[in-house]
């Protein structure tokens, strides 16, 4: 089985969307890096204990990957002026054979570094988001310490996260063979809708909904 990890939002620059969620939050981004093998840097806030929200966007300093970048970085369309939820992650034991249980057997398993942690992650070839975005990335942390661990407290937590699905009856099992399947309130949108997320945050400035 998997538990919630991070939440994943994406923005185009890293600075100004940093800037722009802090203002909204109310709380301030630390940490983060570098990730070599994808072009990417990012920001993380706390929002519990081993739980965390991760701002990504590709590292205008980085030299190409060589294969698509996760999380779909190369395609997304996404907002001039803020950051986009984009997708979650979720932490295994066994990524091998979650990744195999929620239909994502062809996606590669990579082995990444930033700092002193280390990690694998399931990542579609393609470089696409699983289940558009609502069946999360699998994660096996593999130092006994955790990114949240190292964050100082940001008085956030996230109270609920939802999404919105044309089909959601395949996402549900996928997610049910996670033991996912309560921690995501699925909802049906209208044939031709485009799969959504939203992220409820209690924080400095209130509840703040993150979409």
């Amino acid at each position: 089985m998997a538990v919630p990890d991070h939440l994943v939002l994406a923005a185009r620059d890293l600075v100004a969307g940093a800037a722009w969620l802090e203002r909204q939050l109310g709380a301030t981004l630390t940490g983060g890096g570098k990730h070599a093998r994808m072009g990417t840097h990012n920001r993380l806030l706390k929002l519990g204990e081993r739980f965390y929200l991760e701002l990504i966007a590709i590292d205008p300093q980085a030299s190409p990957p060589g294969r698509p970048r996760w999380f779909d970085l190369d395609r997304l369309e996404l907002p001039v002026d803020r950051p986009r939820l984009i997708h979650w992650v979720a932490r295994s034991d066994d990524i091998v054979r979650d990744t195999a249980a929620c239909g994502e057997a062809s996606s590669e398993i990579l082995d990444m570094e930033r700092g002193d942690f280390r990690w694998r992650i399931s990542v579609p070839r393609g470089g696409s988001l699983p289940g558009d975005g609502l069946v999360p990335t699998l994660i096996q942390w593999d130092v006994p310490f955790h990114p949240a661990d190292r964050l100082p407290g940001a008085d956030c937590a996230l109270m609920k996260l939802e999404a919105f699905h044309p089909g959601p009856a395949d996402i549900r099992i996928r997610l049910a063979a996670l033991g996912l399947d309560t921690r995501l309130d699925l909802q049906p949108c209208a044939a031709g809708e485009a799969a959504e997320m939203v992220a409820y945050v209690r924080c400095p400035r209130g509840l703040v909904e993150l979409d």
